[in-house]
């Protein structure tokens, strides 16, 4: 196994753009490269451009007649296929829509045939984490689901045990229902409570289908969860499943739109709290997969404020060179911020939180609080199916 680290990236991804108005803005790509590259990452790692994911790729996991569909309304927006997700208000059909949605997918294919093979020990695709995608329809700003064709790889090559954590706000639907029968793939999704957030599901029933049984895990954290129960669910729940699960690759998508400044979910995490998930991640990888791990993107709609440093943080945190919270921003990056949005820049990469959490193991729980209610559904509904009391 060697060591190293590949961040994926190539402009071209900024096309994948719904058009104005449109909260999934590309700009936060832009501006997340560019403070990649003045913190001088960069220098740290492998960059690499992949080609776009081609159509045996893309039916690891989507419909032909869906990816046919993908490319009808690429070329005439206007002909898309509503029942298919494609043309509606969340997915917009837009001119090039297939080639760079397929494009955000062969990043991520490519980073996981790369960490699989050893070439390197971790990768990051930020473009990526479009965990919404069904096989056969569009949804939640996803067109291509990038995670779960990255995992299908995986599993192409030989993996045998892959863990999936997503901490987006939003739950992993489209990931876990491309592997609800498989047991071969873990999700672990720790999420909004499906009662107040989109996609409405991700309930801690939802345990995976038959023979998978254990396979899916749903936390569902109650509106307006901040810092320290988001840590205190996360570290009740991930690490004893990963660990009992035992897989050889991580996978694990990075959505920022956990944060307090989000236009548009209830939770209220800061960014220092969304580096230390980063960091847990990149832990976990290292004790129980030999290190191989992928990182990925997702959703984030503060554009300026969140987005570019709480992937910065993930993109660093990959190339073995954690950034210090207390550290501020370069020059240079607040005036591309100014020049593109003449919004003034975050100064520096910390929302000056330092998040503690109460263990859930040593420091007891409060059946009577929401938060570790949460906890205990998720615990019961899975753990028992892993040989672990809830």
């Amino acid at each position: 196994m060697s060591g190293g680290a590949r961040l994926m990236w190539d402009e071209a991804v900024t096309g994948y753009d719904f058009g104005p108005g449109h909260p999934m803005d590309p700009l936060r790509l832009a501006l997340t490269m560019r403070l990649v590259e003045a913190f001088g990452l960069t220098g740290r790692m492998e960059v690499v451009a992949a080609p776009p994911a081609g159509d045996s790729t893309l039916r690891l996991v989507h419909q032909a007649e869906y990816v046919d569909a993908v490319r009808r309304a690429s070329e005439d927006p206007a002909s898309a296929d509503t029942s298919r997700g494609l043309g509606t208000e969340d997915d917009p059909a837009f001119e090039g829509m297939h080639t760079v949605s397929a494009l955000i997918a062969g990043q991520s294919v490519t980073a996981a045939e790369s960490v699989w093979s050893g070439r390197v020990l971790h990768a990051v695709n930020f473009a990526g984490g479009l965990h919404h995608a069904m096989p056969g329809a569009a949804a939640g700003f996803c067109v291509y689901n990038d995670a779960a064709l990255a995992i299908a790889r995986l599993l192409e090559l030989g993996a045998e045990r892959v863990a999936y954590i997503d901490v987006d706000v939003h739950h992993g639907d489209g990931v876990q229902q491309a592997f609800w029968d498989d047991p071969r793939v873990m999700t672990v999704s720790v999420h909004e409570h499906p009662r107040t957030l989109f996609p409405q599901t991700g309930w801690p029933e939802e345990s995976g289908g038959p023979g998978a049984e254990g396979s899916a895990v749903n936390v569902a954290l109650p509106a307006g969860t901040g810092d320290a129960g988001w840590l205190r669910a996360f570290h009740a729940v991930v690490p004893e499943l990963v660990e009992a699960f035992q897989p050889q690759v991580i996978v694990s998508q990075h959505g920022a739109d956990t944060h307090f400044e989000d236009p548009l979910a209830h939770l209220a995490v800061s960014l220092d709290a969304q580096r230390l998930v980063a960091e847990a991640c990149h832990d976990l990888a290292h004790r129980h997969s030999e290190g191989r791990w992928l990182a990925l993107g997702g959703g984030g709609y503060s554009v300026v404020e969140v987005v570019p440093r709480a992937w910065t943080h993930l993109v660093a945190i990959v190339a073995g060179s954690p950034i210090d919270p207390t550290t501020e921003t370069p020059d240079e990056w607040r005036h591309e911020v100014y020049r593109r949005t003449r919004q003034m820049a975050p100064l520096r990469m910390t929302d000056g939180r330092t998040p503690q959490w109460q263990d859930f193991h040593t420091g007891g729980y409060d059946p009577a609080d929401r938060l570790d209610q949460a906890v205990l559904a998720t615990r019961r509904a899975v753990f028992p199916m892993h040989g672990l009391l809830p």
